[in-house]
């Protein structure tokens, strides 16, 4: 063990025990609370919150991404997910939005990778906006 003893603190969030578990090169950090040891942190633990099942994966990336951010309609779009990989099928109102998705998707806790063939229903990445000083004030 070193000394002094790396520790985390109780209240700290995952990403902060990770940093100091690299910043020190330790394998495990004792969790203290007051002064007091309540427990253990591994580097397993760690990863648990990133090892997710299939199934919770879809859920959020159902509910959360498509249905509570992009409102989307149930079934527009269907999603599979083997071993953290999203597979993306089905269609967009807009072609803009296929980007889009593929991030947010990518973002979701356990994600390994996307694949899509999405479609969409309107092309809007074709628009041309004329910068607004282009209008001149005695049109």
């Amino acid at each position: 063990m070193t000394s002094p003893a790396v520790t985390t603190h109780a209240s700290w969030y995952v990403p902060e025990a990770a940093r100091a578990m690299d910043r020190h090169k330790v394998k495990r950090l004792p969790v203290v609370d007051v002064g007091r040891l309540v427990g253990i942190v591994s580097r397993r633990d760690l990863l648990q919150v990133f090892l997710r099942h299939d199934a919770a994966i879809r859920e959020e990336i159902v509910h959360d991404v498509l249905g509570g951010t992009l409102w989307l309609a149930p079934g527009d779009v269907q999603v599979a997910v083997h071993d953290g990989v999203v597979t993306l099928t089905g269609r967009l109102p807009r072609r803009s939005l296929v980007p889009i998705t593929e991030q947010l998707c990518r973002a979701v806790d356990g994600v390994v990778a996307v694949h899509q063939t999405l479609d969409w229903s309107e092309d809007d990445t074709d628009v041309h906006l004329e910068h607004p000083r282009a209008y001149r004030a005695d049109r």
